[in-house]
């Protein structure tokens, strides 16, 4: 396998992994900025309080993204990965 070969499907992969990744982080995000900003307010400091809102939205989100993140990987393995294992 050829050196540019290589390196454009690690990109490729990349950007795959950063676009299923991002509503995950996003999401995230905006819960513990939220979190944070309510304990910020309102002076309490309960561990679980960052925990489980946070976890409980990126289920959430993950559940409802699960299709396109499936869609995504599918379409980078039948577009890209199977043709360069079939085409040696």
């Amino acid at each position: 396998m050829e050196q540019a070969i290589f390196f454009d499907t690690m990109r490729q992969a990349l950007g795959v992994a950063v676009l299923i990744s991002a509503p995950l982080l996003a999401v995230a995000l905006v819960a513990g900025v939220a979190i944070g900003l309510f304990q910020a307010l309102t002076s309490v400091q309960e561990m679980t309080l960052t925990f489980v809102p946070k976890v409980g939205a990126m289920l959430a989100v993950f559940w409802v993204s699960m299709s396109f993140m499936s869609e995504a990987l599918v379409a980078f393995f039948t577009d890209g990965i199977i043709p360069q294992i079939i085409g040696g």
